[in-house]
């Protein structure tokens, strides 16, 4: 076989993989009907507990006011810090990363959660920087 099938087979597959991840998510998102608008999110939100999923650094560039750090890599040792009785409500920059950690949270035993569809990057509302020390 010559290099250049070689070469085409494997893009194929990475875009098969690619494909099949994205198709993954889109279809756990319809299955768990969890996703919010960004106006139901922010008219709802003062009632949940409100998590940023991304990592610390970009939490301190700027977070939806009202919210805390609880990055998705930490999620599974800091679980026990959310009540289970208060609806919890995660985002990131998109909504894959709320998609997987909403799966997680409902295993754990969390029954309302919710993601903010199109995440923080397309966020309108209120938000809030980490003063620097400059």
């Amino acid at each position: 076989m010559s290099g250049f099938w070689m070469i085409n087979i494997v893009l194929l597959a990475v875009i098969l993989g690619f494909g099949g991840n994205w198709l993954y998510y889109w279809l756990r998102a319809k299955q768990l009907k969890a996703g919010l608008s960004e106006a139901d999110f922010e008219s709802t939100m003062r009632k949940a507990q409100l998590i940023d999923l991304r990592e610390k650094k970009d939490f301190d560039a700027g977070h939806i006011l009202g919210a805390r750090s609880l990055p998705y890599t930490t999620l599974k040792q800091r679980i026990g810090e959310l009540r289970k009785d208060l609806p919890v409500y995660v985002y990131d920059d998109g909504q894959n990363i709320s998609i997987r950690a909403t799966l997680k949270l409902r295993k754990a035993g969390f029954e309302k959660v919710n993601w903010l569809n199109d995440g923080y990057r397309s966020w309108q509302g209120k938000t809030k920087k980490k003063k620097s020390n400059y």
